[in-house]
């Protein structure tokens, strides 16, 4: 999905903080999954900041399953992962109002993505809408033509303004997320290396994305994800009941240096 004011979804730093989103995400997971947003205009500050290079210097190599995405026009499209993929020839900008046959991620799905939908999306394609997340009840939604809608499971993003914050992802993140899971790495990893932090997306969520690529449906996704919520909860509770290593006082010392 799109480009909100604040995006992005990882671990990075404290067990408090961790500990915070962890049960945020889980009691956000308890029904169907936490829905990503997927937030470009912040998450992306430039071309050069993307790649390291321009688009004519990169080699494009074809996604083997066919991406559309639905734009909003919410940002400014140099800065949007999803546009700079339609530059490189390796998604469809699809016409708002216009049908895609294939899966969609999107705000409105009401199940969670699972290698059950790997089919399919073989066939059909998968679709992201780039809109803002902080505006979804704003945008008008049903121009959005797709037939299966899904949201993406507790992910972190690694883009350079959202990195390390839970179920932030940008459109690029999202897509290549939802390939990796239904089965499709080496698409996730064509998408990934038109960004400087793509690569890393992959390495900092490998555990998780291949915990959910070897699920069967849905509902196990879901319960991987709440296993995996109720672990980072017990390792914040671990670090924060850790005794702190303090320095000896005066009389200790004192003490010490008598025997």
């Amino acid at each position: 999905m799109g480009r909100g004011k604040k995006a992005g979804f990882a671990k990075r730093g404290g067990g408090a903080t961790q500990g915070k989103r962890a049960e945020r995400q889980r009691r956000a997971s308890d029904d169907e999954g936490p829905s990503q947003e997927f937030n470009d205009e912040e998450a992306l500050r430039s071309d050069d900041d993307l790649s390291g290079g321009s688009d004519a210097d990169s080699q494009v190599t074809q996604t083997t399953v066919k991406l559309g995405m639905y734009d909003f026009n919410q940002c400014d499209p140099k800065r949007c992962s999803g546009r700079r993929l339609v530059r490189f020839g390796l998604i469809d900008e699809i016409r708002l109002g216009t049908r895609f046959p294939g899966l969609m991620l999107s705000p409105i799905g009401v199940s969670t993505l699972s290698p059950a939908d790997r089919t399919f999306i073989e066939q059909n394609g998968l679709g992201v809408v780039d809109c803002s997340w902080n505006e979804v009840e704003k945008t008008p939604m049903n121009k959005v033509k797709a037939p299966e809608h899904r949201l993406l499971p507790y992910l972190v993003a690694a883009n350079q303004v959202n990195y390390g914050r839970p179920c932030k992802l940008n459109c690029a993140e999202a897509l290549a997320a939802g390939l990796w899971i239904c089965g499709f790495q080496n698409d996730a990893k064509i998408l990934m290396e038109k960004f400087n932090y793509g690569p890393h997306f992959l390495e900092m969520n490998k555990d998780l994305l291949e915990i959910y690529a070897a699920c069967s449906s849905p509902q196990e996704v879901i319960k991987q994800q709440k296993s995996y919520l109720e672990k980072l909860d017990r390792e914040h509770e671990a670090e924060r009941n850790k005794p702190m290593d303090l320095p000896p006082s005066e009389s200790e010392s004192e003490s010490d240096e008598e025997n």
